[in-house]
């Protein structure tokens, strides 16, 4: 790390220690005002702490080990936390949910969804974010977005729908190479037996969400949820009204997509193009 470039903080990693801290704090039958009157430090800087807004630095670390005679786990929770985060901390509880799904449903119009995406691809799409990310939260988060496809390669992986608006797959991320082998990936990814792939064509007379992208989840006590995000941050939608909205707006997608067949003839198109 350079001089002068201050370190990264995982909110995760941060919520982490906190919890923990929250624990052991309980455990000891302290209040968070005992504790910060026995550090001498504000109640608020022990709240937040504890609810993962503020790091623990270093030296708060070893005195709590002491006067919560935690041997030294605080510390070693600090000593060895992750600078990068590998997904933001409003997504998290999503990514619980995908991999557990047994059913998923999503509609792109803006680049091809995560679980589609090749390391290239998804490389580039990282490297388009505004503040820029440095080299090894690139890396990080690649790699992050990737393993989550293992859902697709399970023995009883979930059933998976995808409708994708045209105009994503003409958006140029990364050099050629990668352009091509992202439409050769979809082609693969559309042969799979627990996935349904369709393309939403450009010159379509109906769109039917045109509000933006979605995902529809069903979970294994089969409950269904919505999932949408924004610029900085998601929304999950548990209202059964407001659900069934978002199903009738994706059957309504789908009967104007493209069938799987002629996506796949689209997608051959446009690999002889390239």
């Amino acid at each position: 790390m350079s001089p002068g470039k201050r370190q990264k903080k995982n909110p995760s990693a941060m919520r982490m220690v906190g919890e923990r801290l929250s624990l052991f704090r309980r455990a000891a039958g302290m209040t968070q005002r005992v504790l910060a009157s026995r550090l001498v430090v504000a109640e608020a800087t022990i709240a937040a702490i504890e609810q993962g807004r503020r790091p623990l630095l270093p030296d708060m670390a070893e005195a709590l080990d002491q006067l919560l005679a935690t041997k030294g786990a605080l510390s070693v929770a600090v000593a060895n936390m992750p600078e990068i985060d590998e997904f933001p901390l409003w997504a998290e509880s999503y990514i619980k949910h995908e991999r557990e799904a047994i059913a998923l449903s999503l509609y792109a119009n803006q680049v091809l969804p995560g679980l589609l995406q090749t390391w290239d691809y998804a490389e580039a799409v990282f490297r388009e974010r505004v503040p820029s990310y440095d080299e090894d939260e690139i890396s990080a988060k690649t790699a992050a977005r990737v393993e989550r496809q293992s859902i697709l390669q399970r023995k009883n992986p979930p059933t998976v729908s995808f409708v994708i608006w045209e105009p994503v797959l003409g958006l140029k991320m990364g050099d050629r190479p990668t352009q091509v082998a992202q439409l050769q990936h979809l082609r693969e990814c559309a042969q799979l037996p627990c996935v349904s792939l369709q393309i939403l064509p450009l010159d379509s007379r109906h769109h039917a969400a045109l509000d933006g992208p979605f995902v529809l989840l069903e979970t294994p006590e089969h409950q269904h949820l919505a999932y949408t995000e924004t610029q900085r941050g998601s929304q999950w939608v548990a209202d059964r009204d407001e659900v069934s909205i978002l199903q009738r707006k994706y059957a309504m997608l789908r009967a104007q997509a493209l069938t799987p067949d002629h996506s796949l003839g689209l997608l051959d198109g446009l690999l002889g193009e390239r």
